[in-house]
């Protein structure tokens, strides 16, 4: 009866289908537009595929987020049995939810911006360093880059983080010179979505551990700063409220941490794939063409393939 419901769910959305196969379905593409059929749905497993765009996943209720309306959202969520996470915290801890004051944050005395067309010559090293890493100008300008040459912060490149606003509300630190603390952040809450001004959580996500992963990993890229995610993160929260795809690439020596977020992800029936990255220690090692064909090859995880994974590995 569910899978007729579902089933009728899509077809308000995207209209009569014309059959492909027996689970096999095609609809007019909402993404692209195209005159013909060529988005092409599989009921059964939850696929779905735009021969034309390209636009697809690995769970349907991404056509529903996107394009259903409010009650198509619920009713589809209640037909899978999905988390409804209105008022998160509440429902989950019997509380209201917690907010934090927004974190005003400046950057460092003595910030340069290397995306300035006119540097002064202190900056030759901070770019050095960026080249020796595999950063490109193109990278410099989007994360928005710069360096201190003097203060708390001399000779450290600083990427630093907007909030949905555009206000900073966070920076790293990291120095060129060798100096015994390889970063330097500043003392306030983690608890944040690095660049969310930047982020599009209806597209797939990339979660990796630091800031030079992050910008090897590409768009829609957030670092998780050595920190982990847990259910009242406001990165978590943001992740569940909107269904977001993710692809897990932490560092080689952190499975512990990328068990543990994949256990978390699959509990919230979100789509989750683990981006193998061995034999490199972490993502910042890699080109992003290295990263974007690991990524492209993830397979996505479900309960029964992702415990059968670990009974493996023991």
């Amino acid at each position: 009866m569910s899978e007729n419901e579902k089933n009728n769910i899509l077809k308000e959305i995207l209209g009569l289908p014309n059959k492909e196969g027996s689970a096999q379905l095609l609809f007019y593409c909402p993404k692209c537009e195209h005159h013909k059929k060529k988005l092409s749905v599989n009921l059964e497993k939850g696929y779905f595929k735009c021969w034309v765009c390209d636009w697809s996943g690995r769970n349907l209720y991404k056509i529903i987020r996107r394009h259903g309306s409010y009650q198509q959202k619920q009713h589809w969520r209640r037909l899978t049995q999905q988390v409804e996470i209105n008022n998160f915290a509440e429902r989950l801890f019997g509380e209201e939810p917690i907010t934090e004051e927004e974190q005003n944050v400046k950057l460092p005395h003595g910030f340069v911006s290397l995306v300035n067309k006119n540097l002064p010559s202190t900056s030759r090293p901070a770019l050095n360093y960026l080249e020796s890493r595999g950063i490109t100008k193109k990278d410099i300008f989007k994360w928005k880059i710069g360096y201190c040459a003097h203060g708390e912060y001399a000779s450290r490149i600083v990427v630093p983080s907007f909030d949905i606003d555009g206000n900073i509300n966070y920076y790293i630190g990291r120095t060129y010179s060798g100096a015994w603390s390889r970063y330097l952040n500043p003392k306030i809450s983690k608890n944040i979505i690095f660049n969310h001004l930047y982020v599009d959580f209806d597209e797939d996500l990339v979660i990796v551990e630091g800031v030079f992963d992050a910008i090897k990993a590409g768009q829609n890229s957030i670092p998780l700063l050595g920190s982990t995610l847990t259910e009242n993160s406001k990165l978590f929260m943001e992740i569940v409220n909107n269904d977001t795809p993710v692809y897990l690439a932490l560092d080689s020596d952190a499975n512990k941490k990328t068990n543990k977020l994949i256990k978390l992800f699959l509990k919230y029936d979100i789509e989750i794939y683990n981006v193998d990255i061995n034999p490199y220690s972490d993502v910042g090692e890699m080109t992003n063409k290295e990263f974007t064909d690991r990524k492209d090859f993830a397979a996505v995880l479900t309960s029964d393939n992702y415990l059968l994974n670990r009974i493996r590995s023991i």
